[in-house]
């Protein structure tokens, strides 16, 4: 766990360093915050004196430091776990600021292009074909959201308010849950899944999501619209393709891929009836992560575990 939280002593006499790449604008929130200078970039080796660090990524060099607490300005947190163990007693935690409203609409914008024919008017465009397409309602259909977290539920929200039913697929099953008519567990999916018109991922990586969506999942989509904003290598590529060309799945929108960016020749390119957005459906601006950061630092200063802590053994 990386719930322990910092002496309020330790916090206060803490160095406060952030990676080079952490924005001017930033820079003069954290000072604003904490009433300390920060110090940018990293020397290769580590302060000897507490240290709070902002940034994407932890260097090596400062894994063996004493690391107080890590703020992430990004809301995955995979490659900072996968990069090696994560020190012992530091705190971590994400920037997700108004992310999960982004990427709502993100969804959202795909979801109704999905009901108004978008992608085949555009065709139709090209060809310079005129033919009516019937639309589709939105409302009293079904979209099945894998992770009912923060972003889950921003996304079934929105959806929920168009008047779609929203079923969650979380670690357990409730009743009730933000956004959501119901939710069940990862292992009773599959008439959830059969019920679905679009389904959507907001997955993060960790061990037990790795290659989730797989032959079987995409097999019992019965033809609904996939759209993943959550994490690339959730998804086995190969089993999406042939889901696509067997009709399993009707349409795929891919913000995120396993491996990034793809090149010209990737394959997923020439995956039928799919959309990639380049992982752009929830961009971090500046803002979110200063804003984060405050409330990190004002829940701390209060004793209290701050929203949004990740648990570094669940990894998320």
């Amino acid at each position: 766990m990386s719930e322990n939280l910092p002496a309020p002593g330790l916090l206060a006499r803490a160095r406060l360093l952030a990676a080079p790449t952490v924005g001017a604008s930033v820079v003069r929130g954290l000072e604003r915050i904490t009433g300390r200078p920060v110090e940018q970039g990293f020397s290769g080796t580590p302060p000897e004196e507490p240290f709070i660090c902002v940034g994407a990524t932890l260097p090596d060099a400062l894994r063996g430091g004493p690391l107080v607490w890590f703020h992430s300005v990004n809301a995955g947190t995979d490659a900072l776990l996968s990069a090696g163990p994560w020190p012992s007693g530091a705190l971590l935690t994400r920037t997700v600021g108004r992310m999960g409203e982004r990427i709502a609409q993100y969804v959202l914008a795909w979801v109704l292009a999905d009901c108004q024919s978008v992608p085949e008017f555009a065709a139709q465009h090209e060809r310079a074909e005129w033919c009516r397409i019937p639309s589709e309602l939105a409302s009293g259909q079904t979209a099945v959201i894998y992770g009912t977290g923060r972003i889950g539920s921003a996304v079934a929200g929105l959806l929920r308010a168009c008047g779609i039913r929203t079923m969650g697929v979380g670690r357990a099953a409730r009743t009730a849950s933000a956004g959501f008519d119901r939710v069940v567990g990862a292992d009773d999916d599959a008439q959830s899944l059969a019920s679905a018109r679009w389904v959507v991922s907001t997955l993060p990586l960790t061990p037990a999501t790795d290659g989730f969506f797989g032959t079987d999942r995409f097999a019992g989509m019965g033809g609904a619209t996939f759209v993943n904003v959550g994490r690339g290598a959730t998804v086995d590529m190969p089993a999406l393709e042939a889901a696509l060309h067997t009709g399993a799945v009707g349409r795929a929108v891919l913000d995120v891929l396993p491996e990034e960016p793809a090149g010209p020749g990737d394959r997923c390119w020439q995956l039928p009836r799919t959309v990639i957005t380049s992982h752009s459906a929830g961009i971090t601006a500046d803002e979110d992560i200063v804003v984060d950061f405050a409330a990190c630092w004002e829940a701390m200063a209060e004793g209290r575990v701050p929203d949004t802590a990740v648990d570094v053994g669940r990894g998320y």
